[in-house]
């Protein structure tokens, strides 16, 4: 058992220097997966107004809006990560990414 236990933690040391750029990059994974989503509501909520009004409130979303959430959002995605005790943080992590992958899956983006 104690083999198990010391890969768990190697796979954790290695993944360590890399928590802020593994946070970043999960919720990159989710904007991909669950953005169109995130669009469509916008696109209810604003399709009462004009053109112009609508396509301004759009790109300000897509440009500053997704940007702003990815930049504010990572840190504390980070703070979850450290949450996990250190032997199963990389088994959360690779968890993590194996659910974003069926979720995607089950959207039909794979």
């Amino acid at each position: 058992m104690q083999w198990l236990y010391n890969g768990l933690s190697n796979i954790s040391a290695f993944m360590q220097p890399y928590y802020s750029e593994i946070a970043l990059t999960l919720i990159a994974t989710i904007l991909v997966v669950f953005g169109d989503l995130l669009n469509k509501y916008i696109k209810r909520l604003i399709s009462p107004y004009h053109f112009i009004i609508r396509t301004c409130v759009f790109v300000l979303i897509c440009a500053f809006g997704y940007g702003l959430l990815i930049v504010f959002v990572t840190p504390y995605i980070k703070q979850l990560i450290l949450l996990i005790p250190h032997t199963y943080r990389g088994l959360g992590i690779i968890s993590a990414f194996l659910l974003l992958g069926y979720l995607a899956e089950n959207r039909r983006y794979i």
